[in-house]
C-alpha cells in the first residue's frame, strides 16, 4: 500500500499491509515499514480505497470539500454556543 495524503513525510512510499479497523472512531489501517515495525495510519491517507472522485476531478485546485467546510462551520456554531452559555 502506497501513503498518498501529500503533506505526510512518507508521501509516495509503499509499505506492507498488515491489517484496517476502526479505532479511535476512524478508519485506520496498519502497515509495516522497513524495519518491520507496524504503524497506523487513517486509511484516507493511503491508497487501500479507490481515489475519491471529487480529490481527482480538483486535481488539487480545490483544498476542501463542502461537506469538509459545512461540518467545521457547525463545530464553529456549537463553540460559540457553548462560550456564550459559560
Amino acid at each position: 500500500m502506497r501513503v498518498t495524503h501529500p503533506f505526510h513525510p512518507w508521501a509516495g512510499r509503499e509499505f506492507t499491509f498488515v491489517d484496517r479497523r476502526l479505532a479511535w472512531d476512524e478508519d485506520r489501517v496498519a502497515l509495516a515499514d522497513e524495519n518491520g515495525e507496524v504503524v497506523s495510519l487513517p486509511a484516507a491517507w493511503t491508497d487501500v480505497d479507490p481515489v475519491d472522485p471529487f480529490v481527482a476531478m480538483a486535481a488539487g485546485r480545490c483544498p476542501f470539500r463542502v461537506a469538509d467546510l459545512l461540518a467545521v462551520a457547525d463545530l464553529i456554531d456549537a463553540l460559540r454556543v457553548r462560550a456564550s452559555d459559560g
